[in-house]
C-alpha cells in the first residue's frame, strides 16, 4: 500500500506540475500504515464529522471520507485545491474550503455541518504553527471530541510529558488543562514526501468531559504559566515577580508558596496543573 501512495502522490505531482510551498510546510504522508494509525486513534465512524486541516493532495481526506458521515477539509494553498476537487471528486461527503484555518469561524462550521455536535479534528499540522492552531481549537471552546495530529515528534512528548523533566513547560501545562494527550505512533521521515528534517509523532489529545482543574480565572492562569517559564533557570519568585504585566511582589508570590507547602526556591517546572491553578486563585486575591 506504502508503494501505491507514493506512486501515486508522485503522479499526482507531475500531472499537475505541483511545486511544494516551504512557506506552507508541506509534508505529504505516503505511508499507508500510518494513515490507518491516524483513522484508528481517532476512532471514526460514520456518525462522525471530521474536520480535516491542511488535506495536501487528499491522501489522508479520502480515507477519512470513506470512514467518516462527513468531512470538512480546509487547505490554505489555492493550487491545491484544483487537485482535491479531481481526487476528491467521487466524495460526496467532503466538503472543501480553501481557508486559512486561523481565520475560520470553526464554531459557525460545527453547528452548520454537524448541528452544533462535537466534532473530531484530523491534520497532518506544519510544524511552524502547530501551537496556535491546537491552542486556538481549545481556546475557542469549540465542541470538539478529540484531535489527532501529526506533529514534530519533540512537540509530540512535550504536549504528554509531566512535573520535572526537561520538556515541560507550558505547552505541556495548556494541553493538559484542555486534554488527555497519548502518542499513538512515532513517524520516520521517511513517511514524508518530501522528507522532513525532524522525526514527527501522532498525538490524540481526547477533550477533557471535566475539567481536571477549576480557577477564578483562565487567563491569569496561563499568564501565570507563561511567566514560569519564560524564565526557566530562575525560581518561580524571581520569574514572576520579574513578569511586569503580572504586578506581583515577592512577598505575596512567597507568602502564596508558603500556604501551598512549597519552598521560596522552588522552580516551575516542578509544579504540577493542580499546583499552578491553587497558585494562580490565591495570587489573585492578592493583585
Amino acid at each position: 500500500m506504502e508503494q501505491n501512495i507514493s506512486q501515486s502522490t508522485i503522479e499526482i505531482i507531475k500531472k499537475y506540475d505541483f511545486v511544494f510551498q516551504k512557506k506552507f510546510g508541506q509534508n505529504f504522508l505516503i505511508d499507508g500504515r500510518v494513515l490507518d494509525k491516524i483513522i484508528e486513534a481517532a476512532g471514526i465512524g460514520k456518525e462522525d464529522c471530521v474536520l480535516e486541516i491542511g488535506p495536501g493532495i487528499g491522501t489522508l481526506t479520502k480515507r477519512l471520507a470513506e470512514e467518516a458521515g462527513k468531512v470538512i477539509a480546509v487547505e490554505i494553498d489555492k493550487k491545491l485545491i484544483p487537485i482535491l476537487g479531481d481526487v476528491l471528486g467521487g466524495y460526496d461527503n467532503v466538503t472543501l474550503l480553501n481557508e486559512d484555518i486561523l481565520k475560520v469561524d470553526i464554531g459557525a462550521l460545527v453547528e452548520e455541518y454537524n448541528g452544533g455536535k462535537p466534532i473530531k479534528v484530523v491534520a497532518n499540522l506544519p510544524y511552524y504553527i502547530t501551537t496556535p492552531i491546537i491552542m486556538g481549537l481549545f481556546e475557542s471552546h469549540v465542541p470538539i471530541d478529540n484531535i489527532t495530529v501529526m506533529v514534530q515528534k519533540e512537540v509530540a512528548e512535550r504536549m504528554q510529558t509531566g512535573p520535572g523533566s526537561k520538556d515541560y513547560g507550558a505547552l505541556s501545562l495548556a494541553v493538559q488543562y484542555y486534554a488527555l494527550p497519548y502518542i499513538v505512533a512515532n513517524v520516520p521521515p521517511n513517511c514524508f514526501m518530501p522528507r522532513p528534517k525532524v522525526g514527527s509523532a501522532v498525538i490524540r489529545l481526547t477533550r477533557h468531559e471535566e475539567q481536571p482543574v477549576v480557577v477564578k480565572n483562565e487567563r491569569f492562569l496561563f499568564q501565570l504559566i507563561r511567566a514560569s517559564f519564560n524564565q526557566r533557570r530562575k525560581t518561580l519568585q524571581n520569574a514572576l515577580h520579574n513578569m511586569g504585566e503580572l504586578e506581583l511582589s515577592k512577598e505575596q508570590i512567597a507568602d502564596a508558596l508558603r500556604k501551598m507547602g512549597l519552598s521560596e526556591s522552588v522552580r516551575g517546572e516542578k509544579l504540577t496543573l493542580e499546583e499552578f491553578a491553587q497558585l494562580s486563585d490565591l495570587l489573585l486575591k492578592e493583585s
